[in-house]
């Protein structure tokens, strides 16, 4: 299940700020006792019923994940790129999964998209995937050229 996001600060909202904390969570059933069979032979099956599930959240916002293979491809394609050009060209290659608010701005002036990419560019750099030493170069170690998207 996806967090909700706080609108004013773009963080979850369980260490958000604004005084929006997340919902306690749901409260945990203590195990049920386990029951003896009964005696008789002639039981009847039960019937289950199927319930309408709850649709999907509508998602607001492209997920840190989604961007991964497409960073991969751009840098093995491209090699080592600057900042700015990995953002034109994940914008362009990125056209059709952005959604309307990662092309908005966040309270930090920043596009919301630019930031979850670069969120995922720790990630990958934490996991020795991109080179660490080079701030403001995004380039893929032997281990994330071996990947496969």
């Amino acid at each position: 299940m996806a967090e909700d996001y706080c609108d004013l600060c773009d963080l979850p909202l369980s260490p958000c700020i604004h005084g929006m904390p997340a919902p306690p969570p749901a409260p945990v059933a203590a195990p049920k006792a386990a029951r003896a069979p009964r005696a008789t032979a002639t039981r009847k099956p039960s019937v289950r019923t199927t319930t309408t599930s709850k649709p999907s959240p509508v998602r607001k916002r492209t997920e840190q994940e989604t961007f991964r293979p497409y960073i991969v491809q751009l840098l093995k394609d491209e090699g080592a790129l600057e900042t700015a050009e990995v953002m034109e060209l994940l914008d362009e290659r990125m056209a059709e999964v952005l959604l309307e608010r990662d092309r908005q701005k966040a309270p930090t002036g920043e596009v919301r998209w630019h930031t979850a990419a670069r969120a995922e560019r720790k990630a990958m750099m934490d996991e020795g995937l991109i080179v660490p030493a080079q701030p403001g170069i995004w380039q893929l170690t032997d281990r994330g050229r071996a990947l496969t998207h």
